[in-house]
């Protein structure tokens, strides 16, 4: 199961990931810090737009206990997902230190296609083909931060800016084609028509948890109902 992770995620769901942050390498760069500090962001933190979050506060001199708030907040959106994804990953008689791991690895590439496709695997292979997948996607996205450290200054800003786009495209698409139900589809519409709503009367870093909440809450009630015996 180890290779069919790396497989499907060398598929494209890595070089999404990979081509997103390599404006990752470009931001460490410009605050001053070495190649090694911004691939190890990618390897610790693991978050896009909280290691935006980290290099963009370092430039602006902010203090580190509120650089440590602001990753925490902008990371509140993991929890949900690691609750949502864990029931699939956890064994019998599975270690803590084993669910920390997992829980490290739970990130918007991983969870769509985690969803999607760990349900239909015996439980036993499951943890293996995630470990696999996620590590092969983390490699990925470590090297195009070290290229990115190095090469994005020759490319056009707006191109270097669309690059952090792949993954939230890549997201919604994961999202779109894991549809079962109408709850789905309405949890999709109504989250797509929330978000600037939310963005707009709440901002914060809260918008999105707001919006995902509400529209989750309402698709709740679209569910397919259970048939009795």
């Amino acid at each position: 199961m180890a290779l069919a992770g790396m497989r499907d995620a060398l598929s494209l769901p890595a070089w999404v990931v990979g081509f997103g942050l390599v404006g990752i390498g470009s931001l460490a760069r410009d605050v001053g810090y070495p190649v090694e500090v911004a691939v190890l962001s990618t390897i610790l933190v693991w978050a896009g737009p909280s290691q935006v979050i980290f290099f963009a506060s370092i430039a602006t001199g902010a203090a580190w206990s509120a650089i440590a708030l602001a990753i925490g907040f902008a990371s509140l959106r993991f929890l949900p997902m690691t609750v949502a994804i864990m029931p699939l990953l956890q064994r019998p008689g599975q270690s803590v230190r084993m669910q920390l791991l997992l829980a490290h690895y739970v990130a918007v590439t991983a969870w769509t296609e985690g969803l999607r496709r760990l349900p239909g695997m015996p439980p036993h292979q499951r943890v293996v083909y995630f470990l696999a997948f996620a590590n092969t996607c983390m490699l990925v996205s470590s090297i195009g931060t070290f290229l990115g450290y190095y090469l994005l200054g020759e490319l056009p800003i707006p191109l270097a800016a669309g690059l952090l786009c792949l993954t939230p495209i890549f997201f919604l698409a994961s999202l779109s084609a894991g549809l079962r139900h109408r709850g789905d589809i309405v949890a999709i519409v109504l989250g797509l028509a929330l978000a600037p709503i939310c963005d707009r009367f709440i901002g914060g870093g809260f918008d999105l948890i707001v919006a995902g909440l509400v529209a989750g809450t309402i698709a709740f009630f679209f569910r397919p109902r259970k048939r009795g015996p």
